[in-house]
């Protein structure tokens, strides 16, 4: 007995330590120094953003820092940084103003990564310092194709693409397409992105023209009954073929929202399958599209659930977090490993993300698909136009502070018009600007684009 009480008493002795040791190390930890290497991107009253070489955008409560938007700034500061807080609880000690790097050719360090398109980051680099500023943000906009003078627009602006819908193709011929496509390169200074919504089913932009193919595209649920995966990957291949040989270079496809039930108002666009199938279909497609002249985009991050239509007004998704994690994610994250380039963002709010923003506005959202997902393709906001967001000012701004890279609108007046003011007032630097549009050429490049006006 004596025995037994001694080896219990130790027990609890050696668990009180680990508590404790545990303890200690958890308040050495939230209380060491750490330092954060980044560049201040935004700056109120308030608050202060900064974003670090990975992309990830942090925002601080604005204690002690005294600098400019483009500052490149080490942060030294006590507890632990959490991407998913739209304001950081941090105790900032310090700060240094640093030496924006460059390397060999040019290119601010803070740029640099290991991403998709990185072989091409000199190309992009080397046209970015002819291009002027009004240029350089016209980069950012991929812009609804206007019903009056489009060669124009385009000409004035030098946009970095056109987004195309049914009427556009409405009754035209395919000769018809390819000349209105080869129309707007030859008046384009840096080539654009020729953009669709070709799901197939219920969205289908082409093949609404029977000039233009036999059949409406089918949608993904009908492809996979009739054939599985090995259908989905010729009906791809066939679309991409046909896309391309109209002009066409980016398809804003496939939907890879979970979506199970037929009360959901994404499921008739969805696959209609659980996620581990989804994932499979995501991979399909990107696979099956590439080098077939059509870049795809993921869509709608992150993961549509049972939300309305965003179209018409603000939809707030309250599921779990970690129901969106393990159910909605891995489509995406299956899609980006086998090299997707572009992902779409929705307008949802995700409350346990974000229950502040629309998730194209949420820097949350976009760590998310930047840190966990590891994305260093192009992230691009669903339209702007969309009765989500309509009302809030200053999107365009948002969405550039939150982590887009490409902008969809349709008032392209005032999106640049925004980005304009916000640098001249200081809201955000012209720094910011030229990273962005480096990315887009850099995409461009990696895209065979930026050679067909040579």
């Amino acid at each position: 007995m004596k025995k037994k009480l001694f080896f219990y008493s130790l027990g609890i002795i050696i668990l009180v330590i680990v508590i404790f040791t545990a303890i200690c190390f958890c308040k050495k930890d939230t209380k060491s120094t750490k330092k954060l290497e980044a560049t201040v991107i935004a700056i109120d009253n308030d608050s202060i953003s900064v974003q670090d070489n990975n992309n990830i955008i942090y925002t601080f409560n604005n204690q002690t820092i005294n600098t400019n938007i483009g500052d490149k700034i080490v942060i030294e500061y006590t507890g632990l940084l959490n991407k998913n807080y739209n304001i950081q609880d941090n105790e900032i000690i310090d700060y240094t103003i640093a030496t924006i790097e460059k390397n060999e050719n040019g290119i601010p360090k803070s740029w640099l990564d290991d991403g998709i398109f990185s072989q091409y980051y000199i190309l992009a680099n080397d046209k970015l310092q002819e291009l002027t500023l009004e240029e350089k943000i016209s980069q950012l906009l991929l812009v609804r194709y206007p019903d009056n003078n489009p060669i124009g627009e385009l000409v004035k602006y030098q946009f970095g693409g056109y987004l195309f819908f049914e009427k556009d193709f409405k009754d035209k011929t395919k000769k018809e397409v390819q000349n209105m496509m080869t129309s707007l390169q030859k008046n384009a200074k840096i080539p654009i992105l020729t953009a669709v919504d070709e799901e197939g089913g219920k969205v289908v932009r082409i093949s609404s023209n029977p000039n233009l193919v036999s059949e409406k595209f089918k949608s993904s649920q009908q492809l996979y009954a009739l054939g599985g995966f090995e259908t989905i990957k010729n009906d791809t291949i066939n679309k991409s073929n046909l896309l391309n040989s109209l002009g066409i270079n980016l398809n804003l496809a496939p939907v890879v929202d979970v979506s199970t039930n037929p009360n959901d108002y994404m499921y008739e666009r969805s696959f209609g399958q659980n996620t581990e199938l989804t994932s499979t279909y995501a991979k399909t497609v990107i696979n099956a599209s590439k080098n077939l002249g059509v870049s795809y985009t993921l869509k709608h991050f992150p993961g549509y659930g049972n939300n309305y239509d965003t179209h018409n007004g603000i939809t707030v998704d309250n599921r779990d977090y970690d129901d969106i994690v393990n159910n909605d994610l891995p489509p995406f994250k299956a899609g980006i490993d086998v090299g997707a380039e572009a992902v779409l963002v929705s307008h949802n709010i995700v409350a346990n993300i974000d229950s502040s923003n629309p998730a194209s506005l949420s820097t949350s959202i976009h760590n998310l698909l930047r840190n966990e997902l590891n994305f260093t393709g192009i992230i691009i906001t669903d339209d702007l136009a969309m009765g989500a967001i309509s009302s809030i000012n200053n999107a365009t701004i948002k969405a550039i502070l939150s982590g887009n890279d490409l902008i969809i609108t349709t008032d392209y007046i005032e999106s640049i018009n925004e980005i304009k003011t916000a640098i001249n007032d200081g809201t955000i630097s012209e720094d910011l600007i030229d990273k962005l549009a480096f990315r887009v050429l850099a995409w461009k490049y990696y895209k065979g684009l930026m050679f067909i006006n040579k």
